[in-house]
């Protein structure tokens, strides 16, 4: 039995993604491993979604897709998105 100790990243969907490269000793394919986990102290952690909230979203995005999307709100998202972020020419670039 080997040893890795990394730093890991949990996304919301629940995958796991190592944030080092792998030990020689280590190779791609299926393994058991068992985790011991302590907080990342001064690092953002981000958020964790459940497998009920994602399930949730994915039901929306349907109802969404079903209703026609939102053409008939955003005619044409490029200046929608301009006119949000108020985008500005800059000077000497008129």
């Amino acid at each position: 039995m080997n040893t890795l100790e990394t730093d890991i990243e949990i996304a919301a969907d629940g995958s796991v993604k190592l944030l080092s490269p792998l030990p020689a000793w280590l190779k791609p394919g299926r393994m058991h491993a068992v985790m011991m986990l302590k907080a990342v102290h001064g690092k953002r952690q981000p958020p964790t979604a459940t497998p009920e909230m994602l399930l949730k979203r994915r039901e929306a995005y349907q109802e969404l897709r079903e209703m026609g999307g939102l053409s008939d709100v955003i005619p044409d998202p490029a200046v929608w998105q301009r006119e949000l972020r108020q985008d500005r020419v800059m000077p000497g670039r008129e």
